[in-house]
Formats: C-alpha cells, structure tokens, sequence
C-alpha cells in the first residue's frame, strides 16, 4: 500500500449523524503533507427490486481553504429553507425519526428478552 493510501484511509477523528434510511460521516482524514482536511459521506441504504439491498454512497471533500465559504453558504440555504418553511417541519420529521428509532430499539430489546427464555422458564 502506499503512503497516499494510507494517509487518504487515516481517520483522525470521525462522527456520525443517522437520519432515518441515511448516515452522514464527517470524518477528518490526513493528506500525504500531513495536513487535515474533511470528508462527509452520505449512505443511503437502497432496496433492490428482487429484495436484496446495499448502500448508494456519495463523498465531498472539503479542505481548509474552503471551511468558511461552505460554512457561510449552508448557512444561508438553512436559514433559507427555514424562513420559507419554518421549525415545525423539521421538528415533525425528527418526530417520526424518533419514534421509528424507538420502536426499533424497542423492538430489539424484547427480542432479545424473548431469546433469552430457556425451555425450563415455559
């Protein structure tokens, strides 16, 4: 492997937002000189017709020279999109991610209680 490689696969510090059927990393990786810059990856998971799925990913990379122009220019398309739409239909869509994560925590967790029951406890 080579030295780009592996500095381009370096992860320095990494986060992730899930929202609903996507995932946003924001991951500051390390150039070959050594110095950071940011990708964010969007993962959507894709249902194929015959039922199989996978993940559609798209990936920008943003470096430090361009920080304050990206971060002024969503900025003003947010507050845009909120001026013209308002809170309340981002807080609604934040109910229903809540609620699907719950359930399927929920879920989970009484399943996992159920595979927990031995023969003896029936």
């Amino acid at each position: 492997m080579s030295d780009y490689e592996l500095n381009e696969n370096e992860e320095i510090f990494s986060k992730i937002l899930r929202a609903g059927r996507r995932t946003y990393f924001f991951d500051v990786r390390s150039t070959k000189a050594n110095d950071y810059y940011i990708t964010i990856t969007e993962s959507k998971k894709t249902i194929e017709k015959d039922g199989s799925f996978f993940y559609k990913k798209h990936k920008i990379y943003l470096y430090k020279e361009d920080f304050e122009s990206f971060t002024n220019l969503l900025q003003e398309m947010t507050q845009y999109v909120l001026d013209q739409k308002g809170e309340e239909v981002i807080s609604e869509r934040h109910q229903k991610d809540f609620k699907r994560n719950f359930f399927d925590e929920k879920e989970s967790s009484i399943i996992s209680e159920l595979s927990n029951i031995s023969f003896e406890d029936i």
